[in-house]
């Protein structure tokens, strides 16, 4: 009887660890081992190549247009070249854009050429600072950089992270002093109680106070209030959109179906509690990148930013972690000199499904950009590359027809 109750009392041990061990390793279970190939995606592409060199390009607008006289000295200008980010010499770059600069000579002696804005160039700048002057969207814009602050753990950013966004916020460029006054119920400048590099003090922007109506995520969005009701976690599936020629793993493929049926945690919730390596950690990980790159008007940014932020609110490895565990929700392109991080799900092929205002008018640049002079007519650069692949094929296939031709039997 005593020899029974023992291996009854050992089998329900055995059976309870069994339960305790299964229980933790699902909880702490990590990515499995398997390289998940990088899959080129030409529409992705596409959506980063046709922005090449626009920043660089509005950078340099802003920059003439704040001279006193609208149209500095190129020799002003040609000193700026890295902190304009010009990809080649002033003079060089301006001639490219022939539809949005223009140089000239003053009628002085031994004057040096000068830079301004063309009348498209400069209309465009009008219409575009209409736009920024506008209530709505300043009020949009307060509340995306409000819920950029809120995704810290201490609802505040140096201005050097703050600064890598400014322009896929949609920040004016001199934000400092043109907007951020505007919304002492949102900002206050403050000291983040570290130095830089420099050795001085670094500030930073830090919200006021908490915004519970901000602190909703895009995801979050999409799902019935009802559905977390009482605290309850519900499972978010995260859009998946992989590109033609991209096959995962089996064992990949299980792993994303659990790990998409996780519960979902808010990034603007605080979980760091959680195990660094837990599955449940990644997806809250996924969330907060994912809830960056919805705030931002081109639902994209260079790499580095995101691992700048990553590195800043202690995220760290798990960000770079993140973005190569999920391809099919984030796509890195290493278009235009740089890397590039795109939310899939905001594109269709390479449209944006959601135009913002400001992409439209920066839309508008990139058309005066593409047009070029040929023997001095106006002409669309793309509709030029276009042709001049068009008249590529031709000539190949013809040649191969000759070819197909001259092996081909004669008849007696």
């Amino acid at each position: 009887m005593v020899v029974n109750r023992l291996t009854t009392m050992v089998c329900f041990t055995a059976t309870i660890t069994t339960a305790i061990h299964h229980r933790l390793r699902r909880h702490i279970r990590t990515f499995v081992n398997a390289r998940v190939k990088w899959v080129r995606d030409p529409y992705l592409d596409t959506a980063v190549e046709k922005e090449k060199n626009l920043k660089s390009l509005l950078s340099l607008k802003n920059l003439i247009i704040s001279h006193p006289s609208k149209a500095p000295p190129l020799r002003t200008i040609s000193p700026l070249k890295p902190q304009l980010n010009l990809p080649t010499t002033a003079l060089k770059f301006i001639q490219n854009y022939p539809f949005v600069f223009k140089t000239f000579r003053p009628p002085i002696p031994l004057s040096t050429l000068h830079v301004k804005l063309t009348p498209n160039a400069e209309s465009l700048h009008n219409d575009e600072t209409l736009f920024l002057n506008l209530s709505h969207y300043r009020k949009d814009l307060a509340q995306r950089l409000a819920k950029l602050l809120m995704l810290t753990r201490a609802n505040r950013l140096p201005f050097f992270v703050i600064n890598r966004f400014k322009f896929d916020l949609g920040l004016p460029h001199d934000y400092l002093l043109s907007f951020l006054s505007e919304f002492p119920e949102y900002f206050q400048i403050c000291q983040m109680g570290l130095k830089g590099a420099d050795g001085r003090e670094v500030f930073g922007l830090e919200l006021v106070k908490w915004r519970k109506d901000l602190a909703v995520s895009v995801v979050e969005k999409g799902v019935k209030r009802e559905d977390f009701g009482g605290g309850k976690r519900v499972p978010i599936r995260y859009s998946m959109n992989l590109p033609r020629g991209f096959d995962l793993q089996k064992k990949v493929k299980n792993w994303a179906e659990e790990w998409q049926n996780l519960p979902y945690i808010s990034p603007y919730e605080d979980a760091f509690h959680l195990a660094p390596n837990s599955d449940q950690a990644e997806k809250w990980t996924v969330g907060v990148i994912h809830e960056l790159l919805s705030l931002l008007i081109s639902k994209k940014t260079e790499r580095e930013n995101i691992y700048c932020l990553g590195d800043y609110l202690g995220f760290g490895i798990r960000f770079r972690k993140a973005l190569v565990h999920h391809p099919g929700i984030f796509y890195l392109s290493n278009k235009i000199r740089t890397h590039t991080i795109v939310l899939r799900e905001a594109f269709n092929k390479n449209i944006l499904v959601e135009k913002h205002p400001l992409i439209r008018m920066r839309y508008k640049y990139i058309s005066l950009m593409n047009k070029v002079l040929r023997r001095g007519i106006p002409i669309n650069a793309g509709a030029l590359r276009h042709r001049k692949r068009l008249a590529s094929l031709k000539a190949g296939n013809s040649k191969r027809m000759k070819q197909v031709k001259s092996i081909e039997p004669k008849e007696d």
